[in-house]
């Protein structure tokens, strides 16, 4: 068994972010992952340290897997989740 386990925000954007621009996800978890992209950008901008960046990105969230936690709604009661892209050309770029 192998573990790769991730502590920062610079290991997100330089192995995680990197593997899956190079080896992209070819089903409707493709979504999620550009979702996951987003909010990594936004933090590495810095969009998270003010209000309204913090919204946007809690807004990002509330769109993935099974969205906000009560505590997180009541903390956000100005959420509005994303629309989730529409993965529709799901076919196998890299064959190796």
């Amino acid at each position: 068994m192998y573990a790769f386990k991730v502590t920062s925000l610079k290991e997100i954007l330089t192995y995680i972010i990197s593997h899956f621009d190079m080896y992209p996800l070819i089903t409707q978890k493709k979504a999620d992952y550009l979702l996951f992209k987003d909010i990594a950008l936004k933090m590495k901008k810095g969009d998270h340290l003010n209000k309204e960046g913090l919204q946007s990105i809690v807004d990002i969230r509330a769109t993935l897997n099974l969205g906000l936690s009560e505590v997180i709604q009541t903390a956000f009661p100005k959420t509005i989740p994303v629309i989730r892209f529409l993965i529709s050309k799901q076919e196998i770029h890299h064959p190796e």
